[in-house]
């Protein structure tokens, strides 16, 4: 056999050296990402050494360098040092989650914020639109927002623990429209942004579409662990962050106040920005007695903080606060401008009736007993640790055993008439051994519902769970 016959040599990804055209780097690239796509190369396989695949294809070392790197800017790959190159978990498939017809099904899956509590948004907006002023809502004029509108959400951000003004402020179309402007913003093409080894989903398809890459980093209960931020930084170019302080979606996970000084502490000496998405922060600030502040107070100059109201007042007038420094202030307005044009006046107006009334507290109070009561009901099926995660969330993550795909998994519980999300979904780069849930609390029509769910699948995990052990007998 030849010294580089590769014809009985085992190797994960094998591309077919006569359908390679010039320039090969791209032609490369396309086979790689279509063989992912079809599902040729599942998610988490390892890659051929890049001096490996060279050497079989007989060209140049540094054009599997390039070829990869075209792969990983658009998520499909992704490479761990010291380890290689790896299939990326989410890389063939969508995993933005959003609310889609579940017709006869309990919805654990899809996290909603007890819509019961729009009956007193219903009941505000006669108000509005009995101003006098109505028609100036109407208009294209003030785009990040109607100078009233922005007061009262600088009131509403007060209570959070953020102290800014007017000119620092801009009214965007929810959090995930903020997400999109401070991507668009401030970052390009083939950045790359440290994130929690699980994060929210969302986040991860749209780095996908701006071809950022996410850079997954290990956390504990604390939050994410400094050291290991650190040490990716020195390794990497790294540069932003994306943290979600109050309760990580989808851990719930709380950053504490020592693990945000120590966190800061690196961010500033490496000079990352900072994407602070602060949705959970109605429920932490005021509440527990170890929250002190937003990241955004003590890197001021590095953040982009996000308040978004669809949690905490209402889900579908979409509307999000969005706060920065002097040094990111004219990119974001550039890409609020070129994004939006601007935000619906009228749905910001409804949010501001609602805050200056008091009506959005008084929603915030019947969203955390609600809140209270479904977690209570959920420790009833699935006990919790104490002190692991945050106490009120809209969500539970559930360690599972023995149900290793994701599509199947899920699939089969709708089957048994329950909709969940396996942890594949939330993924940032790189697979794990530990499997979880994510078990929406906020989302059925009544705590009957809630019941019924979780007891379908208390029952549908145990039963699995007991057939992996006997397997393991």
């Amino acid at each position: 056999m030849p010294v580089n016959s590769f014809e009985n040599y085992p190797m994960s990804w094998k591309p077919d050296k006569k359908a390679l055209k010039r320039p090969y780097y791209k032609s490369l690239a396309s086979l790689l990402e279509q063989d992912i796509i079809n599902g040729y190369l599942a998610p988490g396989t390892k890659l051929p050494p890049q001096r490996e695949l060279a050497d079989f294809l007989d060209i140049n070392f540094t054009t599997i360098t390039r070829a990869y790197k075209i792969c990983e800017v658009k998520g499909l790959i992704y490479a761990v040092t010291g380890s290689g190159t790896f299939v990326a978990p989410n890389a063939a498939r969508s995993i933005t989650i959003s609310k889609d017809k579940t017709a006869n099904l309990i919805e654990l899956g899809f996290v909603a914020s007890f819509e019961q509590t729009n009956a007193i948004v219903k009941d505000i907006i006669p108000n509005v639109v009995e101003k006098k002023y109505l028609e100036q809502l109407l208009n294209y004029n003030d785009p990040t927002g109607i100078p009233h509108q922005k007061t009262a959400a600088l009131n509403w951000m007060e209570s959070f623990g953020i102290h800014t003004d007017q000119e620092h402020t801009a009214i965007v179309s929810g959090t995930q429209n903020a997400l999109a402007i401070a991507l668009t913003a401030l970052f390009e093409p083939g950045n790359r942004i440290a994130t929690d080894i699980y994060t929210f989903s969302n986040f991860i398809d749209l780095a996908k579409m701006y071809h950022i890459q996410l850079v997954p980093i290990l956390g504990d209960q604390f939050g994410m662990l400094p050291g290991e931020l650190e040490k990716q930084c020195c390794q990497i170019n790294i540069h932003g962050i994306f943290l979600m302080p109050s309760c990580s979606n989808p851990t719930t996970v709380r950053i504490t106040e020592f693990r945000k000084q120590e966190l800061a502490e690196v961010i500033r000496k490496h000079r990352l920005i900072l994407i602070e998405d602060d949705i959970h922060a109605f429920l932490t600030a005021g509440i527990l007695s170890d929250y002190q502040q937003p990241m955004f107070n003590i890197l001021p100059e590095q953040t982009v903080y996000i308040c978004g109201t669809s949690k905490s007042i209402c889900s579908g007038l979409r509307v999000a606060y969005m706060v920065y420094g002097d040094a990111l202030r004219e990119k974001i307005l550039r890409a609020i401008f070129n994004i939006n044009v601007k935000t619906s006046s009228l749905d910001a107006e409804v949010i501001t009736e609602l805050i200056l009334t008091g009506k959005a507290h008084e929603i915030i109070t019947e969203k955390k007993q609600l809140a209270q009561s479904v977690n209570d009901i959920y420790s009833e099926y699935f006990p919790l640790e104490k002190n692991v995660g945050h106490p009120l969330s809209f969500y539970r993550w559930l360690p599972i055993q023995g149900h290793n795909d994701a599509f199947h998994l899920e699939t089969e519980l709708k089957s048994y008439g329950i909709r969940v999300f396996h942890s594949d979904r939330f993924l940032s780069g790189q697979t794990t051994v530990e499997k979880y849930l994510r078990i929406a609390l906020s989302s059925t029509n009544s705590l009957d519902e809630l019941k019924m769910g979780l007891k379908i699948l208390k029952q549908y995990l145990t039963k699995n769970e007991s057939s992996v052990y006997s397997r393991n007998l």
